[in-house]
């Protein structure tokens, strides 16, 4: 195999060249414009066969000379050329240029595409690294505020939205009370025991395991307290639980409230109509995964029931961000009214279900942080719940980030989406 090298004045001069000295077949390698003139590297086409005769993986000599046979004697004279395993073409900007209509070149193509956007990619994430690295130097404080918001728990988006609206020149109280006050600002909660007092019809939602049950048993018990057993009813369509629907009536027993099993939408909308004179109507709705198609057909049986009906939305605060998101997605589209956070004793950090609520814009009526009837439901106070968040030591374990680790993963996370423009309107207050 012998390249040869082509210079001249312009490039159809120089392909002229080319085309005169190894053929109408050449293959050209590469071009580009030196102080000379247009520099052109070129292969004979022979000289490509017996590369890829050379190349190509699995063949024997015999092989090699029996195929060079049967190419003599058929129409296309060409055996296929892969171009992807070609090493000498499969480097920076050599793009072959011409090659027979019946040569592989489309995968070549993909394959040097691929190569270019991942060291693209490549660049882009280690400047990113780098600018990052200079912000530490710039606003120490700043970047201290942010990797205490992610060591509590609030996902990188939010953290870094809320530390680019924090003034300048400030030292790290002063940065920590202003990030507290915008997270405040921005944490949506309903009055003090807004459900109990304004009464309605609620039908709790969310997923198997949440905890509406008992959470409906604890509502109950805090609405009998202030309205009377009597204007309390709860109703359950819970039929697929062994026993489900045998929780809540226990419950029931001991509070001294109705329980009323419910079958459809028209059953739904019928025992309604004979509850109006109640002050609140409970409904503890079958549990089921945010991926099942279900779920709209729940929501639907709600809709078409009443109109009157708010949707509240039932998370665990052990629950993971990613898995927070699809919930709130799921039962967004269909909509819902308020969420109330459940098993806060279960979670190592209230943050990622508040991040969940702030970026989301959700109302949050209620928190929950155990089993017991009615003492383990308290009514959501922004104050109170980020101040638990901030108070507690960060220790170390398998999640903390280091340094090289911190900037890295920050860098990767710039290109996210930009939340609501609205959002962290307070970010000014004190």
């Amino acid at each position: 195999m012998k390249v040869k090298r082509y210079v001249a004045a312009t490039s159809r001069e120089a392909l002229r060249k080319v085309k005169e000295d190894l053929g109408p077949e050449a293959i050209i390698l590469s071009n580009r414009q030196t102080v000379a003139g247009v520099e052109i590297m070129a292969l004979a086409d022979t000289d490509m066969s017996s590369l890829v005769d050379t190349h190509l993986p699995g063949r024997l000599p015999e092989q090699k000379n029996n195929e060079a046979d049967l190419r003599n004697t058929e129409s296309t004279h060409n055996a296929p050329i892969y171009a992807a395993e070609l090493p000498s073409l499969n480097t920076g900007k050599q793009l072959v240029d011409r090659i027979p209509e019946n040569v592989v070149s489309e995968e070549f193509v993909r394959n040097l595409m691929g190569e270019i956007h991942a060291m693209k990619s490549t660049f882009e994430e280690q400047l990113a690294t780098v600018a990052w690295g200079n912000t530490t130097q710039r606003n120490p404080e700043k970047m201290k505020i942010l990797r205490r918001l992610l060591d509590a728990g609030f996902s990188p988006l939010l953290s870094r939205r809320l530390v680019d609206k924090l003034s300048e020149g400030l030292g790290y109280a002063q940065s920590m009370k202003q990030a507290i006050a915008a997270l405040e600002f921005n944490l949506h909660t309903a009055f003090n025991d807004e459900m109990i007092e304004k009464g309605g019809v609620y039908a709790l939602v969310g997923a198997t395991g949440v905890g509406k049950t008992t959470t409906i048993a604890k509502l109950a018990a805090r609405c009998v307290v202030r309205h009377g057993a009597d204007k309390v009813v709860l109703l359950t369509t819970d039929s697929y639980r062994i026993g489900g629907h045998e929780q809540l009536r226990i419950y029931g027993r001991l509070l001294g409230v109705s329980v009323k099993n419910i079958q459809d939408a028209d059953d739904l909308q019928l025992t309604l109509s004979e509850l109006r004179n109640k002050h609140i109507v409970l409904i503890d709705m079958v549990g089921m995964s945010h991926r099942d198609q279900m779920v709209a057909e729940q929501i639907t049986m709600l809709n078409s029931a009443s109109k009157d009906i708010k949707k509240i939305l039932v998370m665990s605060a052990a629950s993971s961000d990613r898995t927070l998101d699809e919930i709130i997605t799921a039962y967004r589209k269909h909509g819902i009214d308020g969420c109330i956070i459940t098993k806060l004793d279960e979670a190592a950090s209230l943050g990622v279900a508040l991040d969940a609520v702030i970026r989301r814009k959700l109302v949050l009526h209620y928190v929950t942080n155990g089993q017991k009837v009615p003492e383990d439901i308290h009514s959501a106070n922004p104050r109170y719940l980020l101040h638990r968040i901030f108070t507690a030591k960060p220790s170390d374990s398998a999640f903390t980030l280091q340094d090289a680790e911190f900037a890295l993963v920050m860098a990767r996370n710039n290109s996210a989406n930009e939340p609501d423009s609205r959002m962290y309107a307070g970010a000014g207050h004190d």
